[in-house]
């Protein structure tokens, strides 16, 4: 009897085990059927087996394309021809950036996530959410995004496939957003001049995007002449074929602007995509509009759009349920993070925002500094790019998301669009040089030079010593950071919480940082002096104080009983 319940079971076993494989075998079928992702058709090209020649120390050429390295720090880079030919020609000439900025994309991940497990499930779940992600890209565009890919590393196929790691890549900009709620990147566009008789309408952004340190090391300004639309320039990086901040040869500026969203559930347009697609096929304010229309983003954001041809400037709001249009009649446009249209004055999640975030507040901070400037001209726009303090010049501490400068800025660009004109911030951060471009020179000759007639000098926080004082802070901070995470001990911890908050005695996330050290050493009384004294700077968020005084009700609590006891 026993042998034969033992055969049946194994029998039983076999057939659970047999039936599990088949099944296993079955969904991991149907999900790369699902989530495969066709590739665009193209013709070949010269290019395809045409190499780049090193024409200089940090310079290369390709038939009509080139890649430098400025003085000040930018790469440059002209592009001509077809879709795929473009992106061919920008994957041979970047090739070593694009691998710097894969790397720091994925060390920001894995440090995100650093189990091994989630981050198959994060795979998994980024392949079914963007299953469709190709279909909802223009072909021309697929086409060139395909042709960077021709150049990417393959030490990531782990991860997937160049062409549609690079797909994904140009999504990870909307779902950042969607994800990340509170920690939205702080943007801040506006236009100055508007409706002038003259040609002196300028737009300025600040594009607060930061991954980490490397990700932001080498900033591309990308010169492009299409074999259809309009030429057009605009400043990222390499690989990025999508656009967050451009100008065309028609004098149409696009910018982008984050907004609060929910999170979607399928892949549609990405904004940068969109964007791209205003920038090279639309010359005025209407036709920017019809293009906006025509597409379904899956994320809430702002464009803020300058016309040459209109002499004026708006804000294109689209959410994935709907779209809105934000005007002023007054000579100046600001836009941040929420939207200000009647479209959206009641939408829950944008009242939830303004209510919460530093979005309303910086708003009205680049509102104080457009309309105290005695002259609103190129070298205010970078003042106010530039401006660390808040509301009244009051001091909130650097790095605070309420300012202008959150010292966060991938780039920072002034626009002039009826002049063909536009300055780029060299790096560090907005703090640099802002470097010159002509269009009507560019295009006109296909040689990239700056007008060093033009150049904007560097932040005088950059060279007097206070910019090095704030990366000791930084340095100090993420010190602390790790020494909380571990709770230990440091023998001179006295010493270093006083350059902590000597370096950067108005912001509040340092006075939060050394109340934490203390609530791991379980000190309680140093705790709260600390809590308090934090609770006196300016939050960047109302949720940040509301978890920092409950945190200190909660200390007060543990000292009164210790007092009691």
């Amino acid at each position: 009897m026993l042998k034969e319940y033992l055969s049946k079971s194994r029998k039983r076993f076999g057939y659970v085990l047999f039936y599990s494989a088949l099944a296993l075998a079955f969904y991991v079928m149907l999900f790369h059927y699902l989530t495969d992702v066709d590739y665009p058709s193209v013709e070949k090209t010269r290019l395809d087996t045409l190499q780049r020649l090193k024409t200089g120390e940090k310079s290369f050429k390709l038939a009509g394309n080139y890649l430098q390295k400025n003085k000040y720090g930018l790469w440059e880079i002209f592009l001509e021809g077809k879709p795929y030919e473009i992106g061919l020609a920008e994957g041979k000439l970047t090739k070593e950036l694009i691998r710097i900025q894969e790397e720091a994309f994925v060390e920001q991940i894995n440090t995100l996530v650093p189990s091994p497990f989630y981050l198959k499930l994060l795979k998994h779940g980024i392949a079914w959410f963007n299953k469709d992600l190709d279909k909802n890209i223009p072909l021309r565009f697929q086409q060139e995004i395909y042709g960077v890919s021709r150049s990417v590393s393959n030490d990531y196929n782990y991860i997937a496939l160049p062409y549609e790691r690079m797909l994904n890549y140009h999504a990870a900009h909307d779902i950042g957003h969607a994800l990340q709620d509170l920690a939205l990147v702080g943007c801040t566009s506006f236009g100055l001049n508007l409706n002038g008789p003259d040609s002196n309408m300028i737009i300025g952004r600040n594009f607060d995007f930061h991954i980490n340190k490397k990700f932001s090391e080498n900033k591309l300004v990308a010169f492009v002449k299409p074999d259809s639309g309009f030429n057009f320039v605009y400043v990222g990086w390499a690989s990025m074929i999508g656009v967050v901040s451009g100008m065309n040869d028609q004098g149409l500026t696009v910018t982008l602007n984050a907004a609060k969203s929910d999170i979607p559930f399928k892949s549609a347009t990405p904004i940068s995509i969109l964007a791209r697609e205003i920038l090279q096929f639309a010359s005025n304010i209407d036709e920017a509009l019809t293009i906006a229309n025509k597409r379904h983003t899956f994320v809430s954001e702002q464009i803020l759009i300058g016309s040459a041809k209109d002499n004026t400037a708006i804000v294109i709001e689209k959410s994935p349920s709907k779209s809105g249009i934000y005007r002023t009649y007054e000579d100046f446009i600001v836009s941040s993070n929420h939207f200000q249209g009647e479209l959206f004055a009641d939408d829950e999640n944008n009242v939830e925002y303004m209510r919460q975030s530093a979005s309303v507040y910086r708003e009205d901070r680049c509102r104080q500094l457009i309309e105290d400037a005695d002259t609103l001209d190129v070298e205010a726009a970078v003042d106010i790019l530039r401006d660390k303090r808040g509301l009244d010049g009051k001091n909130i501490g650097i790095g605070n998301e309420k300012a202008m400068c959150q010292m966060i800025s991938h780039h920072a660009v002034v626009f002039m669009p009826e002049r063909l004109k536009l300055w780029v911030s060299a790096p560090p951060y907005q703090l640099g040089d802002f470097v010159c471009y002509d269009l009507n020179v560019i295009f006109k000759t296909g040689i990239i030079k700056s007008d060093s007639s033009l150049i904007i000098a560097k932040d005088t926080f950059l060279t007097d010593g206070s910019y090095n004082n704030y990366l000791i802070y930084k340095d100090l901070y993420m010190a602390f950071e790790d020494v909380v995470k571990k709770r230990a001990r440091i023998a001179n911890y006295e010493d270093l919480l006083y350059d902590l908050i000597r370096l950067n005695p108005e912001y509040y996330k340092s006075y939060v940082l050394a109340a934490d050290y203390f609530i791991a050493m379980n000190d309680t009384n140093n705790a709260v002096e600390y809590l308090q004294k934090a609770l006196s700077k300016e939050f960047e968020n109302t949720i940040s104080r509301k978890s920092t005084e409950l945190k200190l009700r909660d200390w007060k609590k543990k000292t009164k009983k210790t007092e009691h006891k």
